[in-house]
Parts: structure tokens; C-alpha cells; sequence
């Protein structure tokens, strides 16, 4: 019994996935452009490396083909 897939689903997980990237860009370009002050975020590589891990979900999202 084979079932497909909605074409708005579809359509709703590559906007989810550019979503995700999208989300994932401006999480590391907001973190690594920290605004100039004496206050050194000492935690900034772990959400620089949550970015990458969103973008790497996001494009999976949108690169994935539905059967």
C-alpha cells in the first residue's frame, strides 16, 4: 500500500529547510560580528558550531527527495 506524499508537504519542508539555513546564517553572522566592547562572549563557538549544525539540517531538508 503505497501512499504519496502531499505536494504541500513537499512544498512546506523545502520552505522548512530554507527556513533552518536561513535561521543558521544569521545565528553565526550575528554571533561571529559581536558588537566592540570589553565583553568577550567566551561561548561564541558553540553557537558559531550550532549554525553549521542548522545549516547542515537545512540543507538536508531541502536536498531531500520524497518518495
Amino acid at each position: 500500500m503505497s501512499e504519496e506524499m502531499p505536494i504541500g508537504l513537499s512544498i512546506a519542508e523545502k520552505f522548512f529547510g530554507l527556513l533552518v539555513i536561513l535561521i543558521g546564517a544569521l545565528t553565526i553572522n550575528f554571533t561571529y560580528n559581536d558588537p566592540p566592547g570589553d565583553l568577550v562572549a567566551p561561548f561564541s563557538g558553540i553557537f558559531i558550531a550550532a549554525g553549521f549544525v542548522l545549516i547542515a539540517i537545512g540543507v538536508f531538508l531541502v536536498l531531500a527527495k520524497t518518495e
